[in-house]
């Protein structure tokens, strides 16, 4: 399946996804106010696009077999909606010569994404540090109130789900600002 293909059925993916949270409207210049919350609920639906998208022909549409894919599904559902959707861009240095990047940005929104596949068992059991090791980063990033991971873990490889919520999806507090994590976990 070419690429132009299949970036034509995310679209119409998109399109649907937006009739239903809202859109932009072609006829006018003004957007949708989007908020984290539309966000959340958008990339709730992941699935339901990857489903839409891979039932529509007798062959698979979408292929999601890495982070970049991923990455690149998410960034084709929200970029029509959430205007200043920025991907993969260097945050500022952390440590000595460290960067961090973060998949995508929205200043508007003051929101960061990260997304995640996970590609083995070793990998579903460590992700918990790895959540925690990318809150330490974004705690202070100027554009970050609201931290939100999507995993997409199509083997379903984390061994307890909820109790990764529990640790991830708690109230954060850094320098009296507050830092908001969300986390969607999709098979």
């Amino acid at each position: 399946m070419n690429d132009t293909r299949q970036r034509i059925r995310i679209a119409e993916a998109v399109s649907t996804l937006n009739q239903k949270y809202g859109s932009k409207n072609p006829s006018t210049a003004e957007a949708v106010p989007v908020d984290v919350g539309r966000i959340v609920l958008a990339l709730d639906e992941f699935m339901e696009c990857v489903r839409y998208l891979n039932t529509r022909r007798s062959s698979t549409v979408l292929t999601l077999d890495s982070e970049a894919a991923v990455q690149d599904a998410i960034y084709l559902m929200l970029r029509p909606w959430v205007l200043d959707l920025v991907p993969e861009n260097p945050t500022e240095r952390i440590a000595a010569s460290r960067y961090a990047i973060k998949d995508f940005v929205s200043r508007s929104v003051k929101a960061v994404i990260e997304a995640k596949f996970i590609r083995d068992a070793a990998h579903g059991k460590s992700i918990t540090k790895e959540l925690h090791d990318d809150i330490e980063t974004y705690r202070s990033h100027q554009h970050c109130e609201n931290l939100i991971f999507f995993i997409y873990d199509p083997d379903v490889l984390i061994p307890d789900k909820a109790a990764l919520g529990r640790q991830i999806v708690t109230p954060r507090t850094y320098a009296g600002v507050p830092l908001t994590c969300y986390l969607i976990v999709k098979p």
